[in-house]
């Protein structure tokens, strides 16, 4: 197999194509000792050795300091990983070794970001951001019902009051328009038609 280009990424990194295809990312470093050049032959062992050895150790090393700075889903690892071009066996083996040693859950971070948020955002809205970072819809329901069971439950009147009270919403005399208005930002919050409707003194059937 011939290398037929190498495109330099900046920071002494470089994407290798294979047969004009690309293969995986290398830093210079890295070529100049598996004397890996455009145009010449690259060897069964040193593919090997890159496949094998030296790319998955480097997505387990980023894995790891990815998530020292943060906590991530398993979902936007993954797709960190990717954003560094490494081969998707690499991204598969460095989640899985991560979550080996509990580095990364994603129960553990949705239980985390649900508690935060429990009287911030309605629970359609939490299980809409949960499910955009990549959780599954069961495991935030499972959450929940862990929640539940535990005895933290939320309060959509109690949210739905503070948040009229911020808009300075007066139930007593406002009129339809201004009702229709605040139903409808509460909508977009996510919060349940009958909840809305209570708080806001509508006889919507």
């Amino acid at each position: 197999m011939t290398v037929t280009q190498l495109t330099a990424l900046g920071k002494g990194r470089y994407k290798v194509y294979i047969e004009d295809r690309p293969a995986f990312v290398l830093y210079r470093g890295e070529l100049n000792r598996l004397g890996i050049r455009e145009g010449e032959e690259i060897t069964e062992g040193n593919l090997r050795e890159i496949q094998e050895e030296i790319l998955p150790l480097r997505a387990k090393k980023r894995a790891m300091n990815l998530l020292q700075k943060r906590e991530y889903t398993t979902a936007a690892l993954r797709e960190k990983l990717r954003d560094g071009e490494y081969p998707e066996a690499c991204v598969e083996e460095a989640v899985a070794y991560v979550e080996s040693y509990g580095y990364v859950d994603d129960l553990r971070y949705a239980r985390d970001f649900i508690v935060y948020n429990l009287d911030r955002k309605s629970r359609t809205r939490i299980e809409q951001d949960l499910m955009r970072k990549g959780i599954q819809k069961d495991t935030v329901r499972a959450v929940f019902e862990e929640l539940e069971e535990e005895g933290t439950r939320q309060d959509e009147a109690s949210m739905i009051r503070t948040l009229l009270d911020k808009k300075k919403y007066d139930a007593k005399n406002a009129d339809a328009q201004e009702k229709q208005r605040m139903y409808a930002f509460l909508y977009r919050k996510g919060f349940h038609a009958d909840a809305i409707n209570r708080a806001l003194l509508l006889d919507i059937t």
